[in-house]
């Protein structure tokens, strides 16, 4: 991923108002982030622990996403989850539901589209092996981290492209 800008960061949001995507806290040293390991960008609000983003390139257009997580509780430690997205298996506190608006009126009538995901919102690290879950290690595969790679990013284009759906017609 190429390091992006506050304003591209800002400028990518599809699921909040101008407004909302101006008072996103960002991460801290954006110089600083190891773009080169990254598909895309997620973060957790310091401030706000119960908001995510995540910022990735969809059809040649950087588009950013706001996520909502559980407000804290306590989880066990003796329960693991795995992400949807990178398949990193996680003890239960590493691992959270994260809802997103939906795109347009739908998401403005309250609809939205969850999945469960890394908590720290840090797929692309787990699955390149640049940072370890408390549980020690992932899953071995016979996939390389190439094809771990692809189908992560198969698993968000999936979620996204949900954010786009319009809703369902009561029959």
């Amino acid at each position: 991923m190429k390091p992006l800008s506050e304003n591209e960061i800002r400028g990518s949001f599809v699921n909040c108002s101008k407004g909302e995507a101006r008072r996103i806290s960002l991460p801290r040293d954006l110089d600083g982030l190891p773009w080169a390991d990254l598909d895309f960008l997620g973060w957790r609000d310091p401030g706000a622990p119960e908001r995510g983003y995540l910022v990735t390139e969809r059809e040649g257009v950087w588009t950013g996403i706001t996520l909502r997580g559980p407000s804290s509780g306590q989880k066990s430690v003796f329960k693991s989850s795995i992400c949807s997205i990178c398949v990193t298996p996680h003890t239960a506190s590493g691992v959270d539901l994260m809802s997103a608006p939906k795109v347009g009126p739908a998401g403005r009538q309250g609809n939205a589209v969850g999945i469960y995901m890394c908590a720290d919102l840090a797929c692309p690290l787990y699955v390149r092996g640049k940072r370890k879950t408390l549980l020690g290690r992932r899953l071995e595969e016979s996939l390389t981290v190439a094809e771990q790679i692809a189908r992560a990013r198969a698993n968000l284009d999936r979620f996204l492209d949900k954010l786009y759906e319009p809703p369902a017609k009561a029959t």
